[in-house]
């Protein structure tokens, strides 16, 4: 086995660790709270904002598709990893600025960073797919990258139910139906919200929304960009970490 490779596995291991480690108390006490908060929001509300939701990632999966660039074959992981590197450089610089220019504006051009900051997410995801060899053209891509947003920006009792999946995602894939109709919207929307939401309405406040918007849009593209490395990383080494993790 490549040296390279025998340190990835080794990183690994750890972010595996921090996937499946149990919620803490504070951890369930705020998600206590953010369930008794959605439960005073009407259903009619809610789906509302499902439906919002659900149409503005959908378009934004399609229109990624047709502006991604073809999946890169035959490098090895270590340059697949460079590369990697430095698009999450790039995206999290273009999300800072995204979240600097929306929090300034105040709140109207505040409320604007959530679907801006959710493209810029989807179509970075996009990107790394394609940096570890991966067609987005393929439906099961797409939903795959909707369950690594997913990992990235959910509790932890939800993190650990999504990686569980993505852990063996050729056998899941395998069992469940490949359809976008089978994604659990409502909860994909709502597990989202109640992650950000802080920063979000922080970042509404005036004066400090510029500094706000752009920290913490910097912290949540390092965030994911950490789960797609490491969410591709899993795959492509998979028979390695079956064998010797």
């Amino acid at each position: 086995m490549e040296a390279y490779d025998m340190k990835v596995l080794v990183e690994l291991k750890k972010w595996q660790r921090k996937m499946t480690r149990n919620a803490s108390l504070t951890d369930r006490v705020a998600k206590n709270i953010q369930n008794r908060t959605n439960r005073l929001i009407p259903d009619k509300a809610h789906e509302i904002i499902t439906a919002a939701i659900k149409n503005m990632v959908r378009a934004v999966l399609t229109g990624s598709e047709f502006t991604t660039r073809e999946a890169l074959k035959n490098i090895d992981l270590k340059e697949r990893d460079r590369l990697a590197w430095a698009k999450i450089s790039v995206y999290k610089k273009t999300a800072s600025l995204e979240g600097a220019g929306t929090g300034a504006g105040g709140i109207l051009l505040g409320l604007a960073d959530f679907p801006l900051l959710l493209s810029i997410k989807i179509k970075f995801l996009f990107e790394m797919a394609s940096i570890y060899g991966y067609d987005v053209k393929d439906l099961r891509e797409r939903l795959y990258i909707l369950h690594l947003f997913q990992l990235a920006f959910s509790s932890r009792e939800k993190r650990m139910q999504v990686f569980q999946r993505i852990s063996d995602w050729d056998e899941y894939i395998y069992r469940h139906p490949i359809s976008m109709e089978t994604v659990d919207w409502r909860t994909f929307q709502q597990e989202y919200r109640d992650y950000i939401d802080l920063a979000k309405l922080l970042q509404l406040v005036p004066v400090i929304g510029a500094f706000v918007g752009a920290v913490a849009n910097y912290r949540l593209l390092g965030e994911l960009g950490d789960t797609a490395m490491n969410g591709y990383r899993l795959r492509l080494l998979k028979d390695k970490i079956d064998t010797t993790i």
